[in-house]
C-alpha cells in the first residue's frame, strides 16, 4: 500500500472548546419552530416547514446556523436546509431513486456502478439534511451499518480484484465515530487490490467540530492513498471555523476536491460560482464536479436546466483558469462514468 507524506501537522480551533463533536450533533436544531424563531423569520412559514419535516426530517447543526443571515428568508445557506411546502409536490420525472442505485446493489449498503470502484454506504446519518439530498428515501435501514453488513459488503470487494478504490459514502460517513471508521478501513485493508480511499463528506464543513485530533491521526495511519471529497454549495459556507477544518484536513496529505450540486435559488449565478471557486482554491481545494440536480421527489424547485448549466460554466470559463472550473456533470443510469454535460467553453479554449 502507498501512505502519502504528511504535511506539519494542526489541530482545529473546535478542539479548543470542551464540546465535542457528538455534542455539537446532538444539539442541531431538528425543530422547525426554532429554526425559524433562531433566524428571525415569521411563523407564516411554519405550517408548510412542519409538514415537509414530517416526511424528512430537519437537521442543522449550530455551526452552520451561525452562517445563516437571520431575517433573510433568501439566504442561500438557509434555502438548503428549511422545509418548505414545495417538497409535498408529486410530480412527473421524480421518484425515490432518480439514478436506480438498487440496480448497482452488490451487497448491503454496497453499490458498485463503475469500473475499478465501488461505493459503501457506511451510514445514513448526517449533521446537515439538505433539502435536495438525492438520497432522501433511501432504504437507509436495510443497507447501511456494521457487523455482518459490513463484512458481506468487504467479503465482495476482497472477492473482486478488479476493484482499485472504495468511496465512503452515506448518509455521510464522518457521522460514525472514529473507531468505527478505524475498524471499516482495518476490514477493507483485507483487500491488497485496494489501493485508493475515497471519502465524502459534508460534515467536516458543516459540522467542523467533527475534524478533530481522532480523525486527522486516523486519516494519516490508513495505508490508501486518501482523496477527501467536500460538498460545499456556496462560498458563505466557507466561515467560521469550517476554514481551520479544512486545514486540518489537508494536513493529513489527504487530497481534498469539491462537489457542488447546482440549486435554483443558492448558487444558479456565474458571480457565485465563480466566488466559491476562489475561495476553494484559497484553502487549497480543488473545484472537481459541478452536479445537475438528481430528479430526486421533493426537490423540483431546485432544479436548474442543462443549458443554463452549460452557459455557467462558459461563463466560469472566461474569468477562470481552467483547473479551477468543475466538470458540469450528471449522473444516467446505466451509463458506465457520469456524463460530462460541459468542461469548459464549448469552443475549445482553455
Amino acid at each position: 500500500m502507498i501512505t502519502a507524506t504528511p504535511l506539519p501537522r494542526h489541530l482545529p480551533a473546535t478542539e479548543a472548546g470542551s464540546r465535542s463533536w457528538q455534542q455539537a450533533y446532538a444539539e442541531s436544531i431538528s425543530d422547525p419552530a426554532e429554526l425559524l424563531r433562531r433566524l428571525n423569520l415569521g411563523t407564516e412559514w411554519l405550517a408548510a416547514a412542519e409538514a415537509a419535516a414530517a416526511r424528512f426530517a430537519l437537521r442543522v447543526p449550530e455551526s452552520f446556523l451561525a452562517r445563516i443571515q437571520p431575517g433573510n428568508i433568501d439566504d442561500p445557506l438557509l434555502r438548503q436546509v428549511l422545509p418548505i411546502g414545495a417538497e409535498l409536490a408529486t410530480l412527473p420525472g421524480y421518484s425515490s431513486d432518480p439514478i436506480d442505485e438498487a440496480a448497482a446493489r452488490r451487497a448491503p449498503g454496497l453499490l458498485h456502478k463503475y469500473a475499478h470502484r465501488a461505493l459503501l454506504i457506511t451510514t445514513g446519518a448526517c449533521a446537515l439534511h439538505c433539502r435536495y439530498c438525492f438520497r432522501r428515501e433511501y432504504p437507509y435501514a436495510e443497507e447501511s451499518g456494521d457487523g455482518a453488513r459490513w463484512q458481506q459488503a468487504i467479503e465482495t470487494i476482497v472477492a473482486d480484484a478488479s476493484i482499485r478504490e472504495v468511496i465512503l459514502s452515506g448518509g455521510d460517513p464522518l457521522s460514525l465515530s472514529t473507531a468505527r471508521l478505524q475498524h471499516l478501513t482495518r476490514m477493507l485493508a483485507a483487500a491488497p487490490h485496494v489501493r485508493e480511499l475515497r471519502i465524502h463528506t459534508r460534515n467536516a464543513v458543516v459540522l467542523p467540530e467533527r475534524v478533530d485530533s481522532a480523525l486527522l491521526e486516523w486519516l494519516r495511519a490508513l495505508p490508501f492513498r486518501v482523496t477527501v471529497v467536500l460538498h460545499v454549495n456556496h462560498a458563505q459556507e466557507l466561515t467560521g471555523e469550517a476554514p481551520t477544518a479544512i486545514a486540518a484536513l489537508r494536513s493529513t496529505g489527504a487530497l481534498l476536491l469539491n462537489q457542488t450540486v447546482l440549486l435554483k435559488g443558492v448558487n444558479d449565478a456565474a458571480a457565485t460560482l465563480i466566488e466559491l471557486s476562489r475561495r476553494l482554491h484559497e484553502l487549497g481545494v480543488l473545484p472537481y464536479y459541478l452536479h445537475l440536480q438528481d430528479r430526486v421527489n421533493g426537490t423540483a424547485h431546485f432544479e436548474v436546466g442543462e443549458a443554463r448549466g452549460i452557459e455557467l460554466i462558459d461563463a466560469m470559463a472566461r474569468q477562470l483558469p481552467g483547473f479551477l472550473v468543475p466538470r458540469l456533470v450528471r449522473e444516467v443510469p446505466g451509463e458506465e462514468a457520469k456524463v460530462v454535460v460541459a468542461a469548459g467553453l464549448r469552443r475549445g479554449t482553455i
